[in-house]
């Protein structure tokens, strides 16, 4: 089965240094910057004897940077199974979101 998702939370805080780390954030939250927002997804299934046998669950995570030149997003793509989806500016913060698989 997947590993806990208060293991991921625990490696987003490492390669940020900090708290701020938001799983499922309210619209209402007041992120700080940089900082590093995820969403489940979906699960992908392996089958044996047609009973899931493992379950790999998949996160929408996404970086928000002040800074055009981060390295906040290459520290988040180097995570193992994690695949670069788009990048986009708005509101004057530079938004990278990637596929995770954990």
């Amino acid at each position: 089965m997947g590993r806990p998702r208060t293991d991921l939370q625990a490696i987003f805080e490492t390669i940020l240094g900090n708290t701020n780390a938001y799983y499922q954030p309210p619209p209402t939250l007041q992120m700080a910057y940089p900082c590093i927002v995820y969403d489940p997804d979906r699960m992908d299934s392996e089958f044996a004897d047609n009973s899931p046998y493992v379950l790999t669950r998949r996160y929408l995570v996404t970086t928000i940077t002040r800074d055009p030149d981060s390295s906040l997003p290459m520290q988040v793509a180097s995570l193992p199974m994690c695949l670069m989806n788009r990048a986009y500016r708005a509101n004057n913060l530079n938004h990278h979101v990637f596929i995770l698989y954990f």
